[in-house]
């Protein structure tokens, strides 16, 4: 999708907004190839019109292979595909962030499962990790079928799959079956490796038992989500980890934050920053699964990827858009616990 940004003022009242490209799912490939040097392509669609071209552009400046994206052809009014929009406003002090979806019918919502060639993608020579998310799975029954079809493709394959539940209520209440979200994700789930959350995405995409029993059970007595994530463990037995971002918000502009990453034998935990500065909070948490995944991919220990995860995450929200405009020394210095004193 492609976002536009007021700056500092409202949606309502802007008459200048600036322009980047956006998405849960895309926003963790560029992470991991702009900060971390990972060669990663996209599966998407666009619209062959001029805002599908823009999007491609900053796709492309990205970094990322564009060469799967799937075109659409456009009937010059939108009416059959378009190009998905998002608003948002960053927020500030006790003025919450806010985010107004355009996205119905959009090009990537009518993706259908068929469209991609899953055994050149995930064959001897393709891709070793897939990443998605219940944002791209919520856009339409077809996005949520071929979600399901890719996740499945890549376990068959021995490709590695994390999966962001990333739940959105105002993008799942459309959908003809009250039930969707929880039965779309309960099927991506048993085919992943990894899957991040907090214990209200895992309720309701879910449907995972009683928290409080488990935690009283399993002596988790810091957070609702390290219970649930023990709750999600022990339903799915192919899952191999759990990771959710902790964040605490005093104002829009200033939260706490951290990252937890449980394994089946730990729980491992990044230091909690009381008090962080925030510019745009959008994307910081992911951001954290790109660095999540990179250390995964690196060979870090358990320890070291959350700190490099949440490092990840904190470093995206100093810089305006979704995306982190970072370096990986940087992150690894700020993962190291460096200061904020001018580098000359």
């Amino acid at each position: 999708m492609l976002r536009f940004d007021p700056g500092e003022g409202r949606i309502r009242s802007a008459r200048t907004l600036r322009v980047c490209e956006g998405g849960g799912e895309y926003n963790v490939v560029r992470g991991l190839r702009k900060t971390f040097g990972h060669r990663c392509a996209v599966l998407t669609a666009l619209p062959r019109n001029e805002l599908g071209l823009l999007a491609e552009e900053l796709i492309l400046q990205g970094g990322i292979d564009a060469s799967q994206i799937l075109w659409r052809d456009y009937d010059g009014i939108g009416r059959n595909t378009r190009m998905g929009l998002n608003f948002t406003e960053r927020g500030f002090g006790v003025r919450a962030a806010v985010g107004v979806s355009d996205r119905a019918n959009s090009a990537a919502s009518q993706i259908r499962a068929d469209e991609f060639d899953w055994a050149m993608l995930f064959g001897p020579r393709g891709a070793r990790w897939l990443h998605t998310g219940g944002i791209f799975a919520a856009l339409s029954q077809s996005s949520a079928q071929a979600a399901l079809a890719a996740v499945q493709a890549a376990r068959r394959a021995g490709v590695v799959v994390s999966h962001d539940l990333n739940y959105r209520a105002s993008l799942w209440q459309s959908h003809p079956d009250p039930d969707a979200a929880r039965r779309v994700n309960r099927a991506i789930a048993a085919a992943c490796d990894v899957l991040i959350g907090d214990e209200y995405t895992f309720s309701a995409c879910l449907g995972l038992g009683d928290v409080t029993g488990v935690q009283r059970t399993h002596g988790l007595d810091s957070t609702p989500a390290d219970a649930a994530a023990a709750l999600a463990l022990r339903e799915f037995p192919h899952l191999k980890a759990v990771a959710f971002t902790l964040r605490e918000a005093t104002t829009a502009s200033r939260n706490g934050w951290g990252g937890v990453l449980h394994t089946r034998s730990a729980r491992y935990a990044s230091a909690m920053r009381g008090d962080l500065e925030i510019l745009d909070r959008v994307g910081g948490g992911d951001a954290f699964v790109a660095g999540l995944i990179h250390g995964i991919l690196d060979g870090a220990d358990a320890q070291r990827t959350v700190e490099l995860a949440a490092a990840h995450g904190a470093l995206a929200m100093t810089t305006p858009g979704d995306n982190a405009m970072v370096s990986a020394a940087e992150v690894e210095a700020v993962a190291n616990g460096a200061d904020a004193a001018a580098r000359r």
